[in-house]
């Protein structure tokens, strides 16, 4: 998972990017499954239905994204004290489900093709669409690249991340499809196959991925060095405990007992504690900071 950092953004500016970023990952999804699907309808190319069966996961994955970040970004309230950053996590887990489904029956296409191979027709409108696909995809990740760069988003980096993936998947079709045209029938299924546990291999990654932030993992060892050397910074604190950290959708939430001078007044360790919880929230925008002040 990407690292938690802060965003460089006002709210309006993250609210404006945020949405951009999601509705261009959806539209860019929705438009290839046209495209794509017509020319699988007229070549019958089981890669390029490999590369159909990806833009339906990418374009579920982004509407996943869409609306589970709406929800994420929910305010807490009366009856969810702590949030909702669990929705992103809980979405994909299910995502994950759908998609290993999606890459099993692929599997189970591409080799029935491998073993019946056929000849495509009008292989050079699959080639025309592949094409049209790396260039939408590369428009794509312009956008979300900037996106990222001014909100620090993790949720817009890791779809980036996996339409960066799907260039790589393009490029395959691309040369499945041109080694078909040359005769090499065996080759359209054989890609189909790879794809298939690619995309499954992908889906497991992510049901894992899912499934530790569910049960509150502890956030990566950067980001914990990180917040002891906030919690060291201030001489008066003799030390720490008990350290604790997970996340929440985007929120980092850090517990921990904070070690002061038995002699300081309850004053002046509430003031300490205070600067603690304040230098990690400067860090970490959005926080979720609880300290317990123990005298030694």
């Amino acid at each position: 998972m990407p690292a938690v950092r802060g965003s460089v953004a006002s709210p309006a500016q993250y609210a404006f990017w945020i949405k951009w970023a999601t509705r261009a990952s959806v539209a860019t999804a929705l438009i290839l499954i046209v495209a794509k699907l017509a020319a699988w309808f007229y070549s019958g190319s089981a890669s390029l239905l490999a590369s159909l069966t990806d833009s339906m996961m990418d374009a579920m994955a982004s509407m996943v994204n869409f609306y589970a970040l709406r929800v994420a970004l929910v305010p807490a309230d009366s009856d969810h004290r702590f949030g909702h950053g669990k929705a992103e996590p809980l979405a994909t887990l299910v995502q994950s489900g759908f998609i290993l489904g999606s890459a099993l029956l692929l599997l189970f296409h591409g080799v029935e093709r491998v073993l019946s191979p056929q000849l495509l027709e009008r292989s050079a409108l699959g080639i025309g669409v592949t094409l049209f696909a790396i260039v939408m995809t590369l428009a794509l990740l312009a956008l979300q690249r900037r996106a990222v760069a001014i909100t620090g988003s993790s949720a817009i980096a890791a779809d980036a991340l996996h339409y960066r993936s799907d260039l790589l998947l393009n490029a395959a079709v691309l040369l499945a499809l041109v080694l078909a045209g040359m005769g090499v029938l065996w080759a359209d299924g054989v890609f189909a196959v790879l794809i298939a546990l690619y995309i499954g291999y992908g889906a497991w990654g992510l049901g894992h991925e899912a499934v530790q932030l569910l049960l509150d993992r502890e956030a990566d060892p950067e980001v914990r060095q990180r917040v002891v050397a906030l919690v060291q910074h201030d001489p008066q604190v003799r030390g720490y405990h008990d350290l604790r950290t997970r996340l929440s959708g985007n929120r980092l939430c850090v517990q921990l007992h904070l070690e002061l001078d038995g002699a300081l007044t309850l004053l002046q360790a509430h003031g300490v504690a205070d600067a603690v919880e304040q230098r990690i929230r400067t860090e970490f925008p959005g926080a979720d900071v609880i300290v317990h002040e123990d005298p030694v």
